[in-house]
């Protein structure tokens, strides 16, 4: 008589907590938490950006027939609480124009004692909320000396281009796009590159790619949604620019730190480049923080410059172009130096469940 056979299936006894245990690695909750961080800061860093906009030394360009009398009012304005603006006086009306056309102020006050009111210049190129802003302060002050004031905007924003945004968003645009496309290099082929070749093709990959999408955004924003005037080649070099700065610093990160490299790209473009890019509230608008930093990362720089190409004929675009052009030259020198650092050890892929060495351990077996 033959006997029952008994099941060889092992029996999943370590209950719910246990199969938690061996679902959720360290590794992923790490991840998961890393996750979390960045979340709360970016809600952070936009809430506490944008929450309470306030002037502060927005410079701004006083003359006057006399020069006696352009200093006086520019000594009452620098003088008001809180310091809203930065006036400075100069010769006369000419001088005042070309100084808010250069983007060395942001608005001029025109005086004319002979008169019953005063002139105010402003640009709304450079931001609606800056210029209102002017418009608010020296409305005030100007009401207050029992004087009205005509505003002229002498660098308006194309009809297209609702509150002077579209070089906000464009520029956010080419910045996604830049870490995006550095994310999927490391998606398909391993977070850090094997060897100094592969980052080359790496970098060159996304040159080509920035070289695209600049052109492209550019052709959209311009021609085709008639949002933004001014040097459509031009446009196309920044967009360029931004796009392969982006990358190739979202590339060195992943270099440095495998897969949570991303996480660091989204950190410095996202998290703290996007509110302090002077987009929806120019430089003189933010916190003293982020008004400090914006120049300084790739959403800031390349803001201003797209402005500065769409209603300034490219004044005061050159050193945003260098800003941007140094993070692209310090990403891609960081993502071969440390390419070569590794000596042939390819990272692993993002998605695959592997860890950042795993190319290690795949080396050695070979070996």
């Amino acid at each position: 008589m033959s006997q029952p056979t008994q099941s060889n299936d092992a029996d999943p006894s370590g209950g719910f907590l246990a199969e938690i245990k061996d679902a959720v690695t360290t590794r992923a909750a790490l991840l998961v938490l890393g996750v979390l961080a960045l979340q709360l800061a970016f809600i952070t860093s936009y809430i506490g950006a944008f929450h309470h906009p306030v002037p502060s030394e927005i410079p701004i360009a006083v003359a006057a027939p006399v020069a006696r009398v352009a200093e006086e009012s520019a000594q009452q304005l620098a003088a008001l609480p809180g310091k809203p603006l930065d006036p400075r006086a100069v010769e006369d009306e000419a001088t005042a124009r070309a100084q808010v056309g250069n983007r060395d102020v942001d608005g001029a006050l025109i005086l004319d004692p002979a008169a019953r009111a005063d002139r105010l210049l402003v640009a709304g190129g450079a931001g609606a909320s800056l210029a209102q802003a002017i418009e608010a302060v020296v409305g005030k002050v100007e009401q207050s000396r029992g004087r009205a004031v005509v505003v002229t905007d002498v660098a308006p924003s194309a009809a297209g281009d609702a509150r002077g945004l579209s070089s906000f968003y464009l520029v956010i645009g080419w910045c996604v796009g830049g870490y995006l496309c550095a994310a999927i290099l490391a998606i398909s082929a391993g977070a850090r590159p094997a060897n100094a070749a592969r980052a080359v093709v790496r970098l060159g990959a996304l040159l080509v790619y920035a070289l695209a999408a600049g052109l492209l955004g550019a052709v959209i924003a311009g021609p085709v949604l008639d949002a933004l005037p001014g040097s459509l080649m031009a446009l196309w070099g920044l967009g360029a620019l931004v796009v392969f700065a982006v990358g190739a610093i979202t590339l060195a990160f992943q270099g440095l730190a495998g897969v949570v490299g991303i996480g660091l790209a989204i950190l410095l473009v996202v998290v703290l480049g996007n509110p302090s890019a002077g987009g929806a509230y120019p430089y003189p608008l933010l916190p003293p923080f982020w008004s400090s930093i914006g120049p300084a990362l790739p959403p800031g720089a390349g803001t201003y410059a797209a402005r500065s190409i769409a209603y300034f004929k490219g004044n005061g675009a050159g050193g945003p172009m260098l800003v941007l052009a140094g993070w692209a030259v310090l990403g891609s020198l960081l993502t071969l130096f440390c390419a070569m650092s590794r000596k042939g050890r390819p990272g692993a892929a993002v998605g695959s469940g592997l860890p950042d060495d795993a190319g290690d351990a795949e080396a050695a077996d070979v070996r």
